[in-house]
């Protein structure tokens, strides 16, 4: 039996040509072999797997090799190799500084590549500054390291650094496709982007995976095989999940999300990957970013045909709530609920873009008769009274003005004529007194939900009017609230003289209490505003100032501090008169 040989060794790169995705760095370090501009301490940082000590490898061979050399050669003598996660002593360090100042035997360089060399202890790398600093002419110094910030300062300053990135998706399934070729193996091109995704920019990660799908698949690698083997999502998943939300379809939703869980996956993978797939069909949304859509060619098809089924309004409310599943995900005490639950709003989302408006307008009876719309007079509801000996129940109906007897004016107040109820009261109903608590709260919402009436805004006054015009309505209002006898909400009204912003009225109140009361009376405050002022836009903001607390007298020296700013003559008399306060 062969022995066998992982990709990861077989196919590593033998020339800077060959190195996957830093094209920067291997240019950079060719032109200096060239111009014999070489440092001759280097330290090679980055992710795993990126190509660091290959390049380390690579480019000690270049500078050794003069063109007479056999094409087996792999100057073994002139090439150390230290594991600092293994040596990282001062002893280790003493060794290889005794080491640095023999000559190499073959070639013009000994190369010493040490890697992982963070793991070096505080002792250590205090040994190696001197070497490192002034080396022999002989001697260069690779360092290579996936923790840059845990190397000491003074080590970072001897050295010329090459910051290795990431190998983006599309490098890497071009290489997986390189390999595939070479090893007579039909790939589809779907199957290589999940192995390259799943790498996440690292490439030996990605020839790992490739030789452990290829080993469970054989000589056709599918996407299906590949996802299967890798237990990773297909995207079959999110776009079948996407059809359902836009059909509104959540009970078949909800049993393909646990369809998704009996399979072994987490239900916070899935929405996180649910999220990501809005977002892809948002990119695909506009010609400009559907390059940056890391997708293969059928699968991008794919994308543009779903994203044209949903709205951008959608997508983006889409985003907002699963992102927000994902964030409480971990904080969760009922995982499972919370992704059914978002599943649930997202199938919900009203996506043909109305809006209701929610914004409600107080319309005194005085707009309409402008309008000339008249309303429709009715009749008093009889009362029947029962054959049989009962008690009969007077009922109190609030009544603002003397309903006439008149002649309905169109069908429909004929039909509501004919079709009032008559009330029948016995003494087996229970009815309500009209001067209970109960009743005269039922008579203000009723009034209030009269008031209410919810228009265009197109159709109402909007009068531009002043900041003083405001104030001056405002007064009159708590003036006319005193004559009243609302002492109360008049005092709450005058603790801060209102400001305008637009059309909203600022104002603050030292505590909950004064808002919550200005919050209950406000139909009849915004009622009056509006009529005088002929502005129907105008609403009212409270905050609450607990500073404003502070500006209130409590005691009698308060109090007296207070009237003594308003009347310094006040002062003279108590001391004229030599009052206690």
């Amino acid at each position: 039996m062969e022995h066998f040989v992982v990709s990861a060794r077989k196919y590593r790169p033998q020339t800077f040509k060959d190195v996957v995705g830093q094209q920067a760095i291997t240019n950079t370090l060719l032109n200096a072999i060239e111009n014999n501009h070489l440092a001759q301490a280097l330290l090679f940082t980055g992710p795993r797997g990126v190509g660091k000590t290959t390049c380390a490898r690579i480019l000690a061979k270049m500078i050794n090799s003069d063109g007479n050399e056999k094409e087996d050669e792999d100057f073994a003598f002139n090439i150390f190799e230290l594991d600092a996660a293994s040596n990282n002593s001062v002893d280790d360090i003493r060794s290889l500084t005794d080491q640095v100042r023999i000559p190499p035997q073959v070639g013009k360089y000994k190369v010493y590549i040490i890697d992982e060399v963070h793991m070096l202890s505080q002792s250590a790398f205090n040994a190696f500054l001197k070497t490192l600093e002034e080396p022999p002419r002989h001697c260069i110094f690779i360092l290579a390291t996936t923790e840059k910030h845990k190397i000491i300062p003074t080590i970072l300053s001897r050295c010329q650094i090459f910051d290795f990135k990431r190998i983006t998706v599309k490098d890497a399934k071009e290489y997986l496709k390189y390999i595939a070729e070479q090893q007579d193996i039909n790939a589809e091109d779907d199957a290589l982007h999940i192995i390259a995704q799943k790498a996440d920019g690292a490439m030996r990660d990605a020839l790992s995976i490739f030789d452990r799908v290829v080993s469970f698949s054989g000589k056709d690698l599918t996407r299906q095989a590949v996802t299967e083997n890798l237990n990773v999502l297909d995207y079959e998943t999110y776009f079948e999940s996407t059809d359902l939300i836009l059909s509104n379809k959540i009970p078949e939703l909800l049993l393909q999300f646990n369809n998704t869980l009996s399979k072994g996956f987490d239900g916070h993978h899935f929405i996180s990957g649910l999220a990501s797939h809005f977002r892809d069909l948002l990119v695909c949304k506009t010609p400009e970013t559907v390059e940056l859509l890391e997708v293969g060619e059928q699968t991008q098809a794919k994308y543009l045909e779903q994203s044209k089924l949903a709205t951008q309004q959608f997508l983006f409310e889409a985003i907002n709530i699963a992102n927000d599943c994902d964030l409480k995900y971990k904080s969760s005490k009922n995982q499972r609920l919370l992704v059914e639950l978002c599943l649930m709003q997202l199938a919900s989302i009203n996506f043909d873009g109305e809006k209701k408006k929610g914004k409600h307008f107080i319309i005194p009876a005085s707009y309409f008769k402008e309008k000339g719309i008249a309303p429709i007079p009715v009749k008093k509801p009889e009362i029947v009274k029962s054959t049989e000996p009962q008690k009969t129940l007077v009922v109190n109906e609030p009544q603002t003005e003397t309903i006439k007897e008149e002649a309905p004016e169109t069908e429909i107040a004929k039909k509501l004529v004919q079709e009032r109820p008559k009330i029948i009261l016995n003494s087996k109903q229970k009815a309500t007194s009209g001067l209970s608590l109960s009743s005269i709260k039922k008579k203000k919402e009723h009034l209030i939900k009269q008031m209410e009436v919810v228009l265009d805004e197109e159709d109402l006054p909007k009068d531009e009017f002043t900041e003083t015009q405001m104030q001056e309505v405002w007064e009159a209002f708590v003036d006319d609230l005193e004559q009243n006898g609302k002492y109360n909400f008049a005092s709450i009204l005058r603790i801060d003289t209102p400001k305008l912003i637009g059309t909203n009225i600022h104002l603050e109140f030292p505590n909950e209490t004064n808002k919550v009361e200005v919050e209950r009376q406000q139909y009849d405050l915004l009622s009056f505003l509006r009529k005088e002022l002929n502005n129907y836009d105008i609403s009212l903001e409270i905050a609450i100032n607990e500073e404003k607390e502070k500006q209130y007298a409590y005691t009698a020296k308060e109090k007296y501090e207070k009237l003594k700013e308003k009347n310094p003559n006040l002062d003279l008399l108590r001391k004229t008169f030599d009052l206690d306060i």
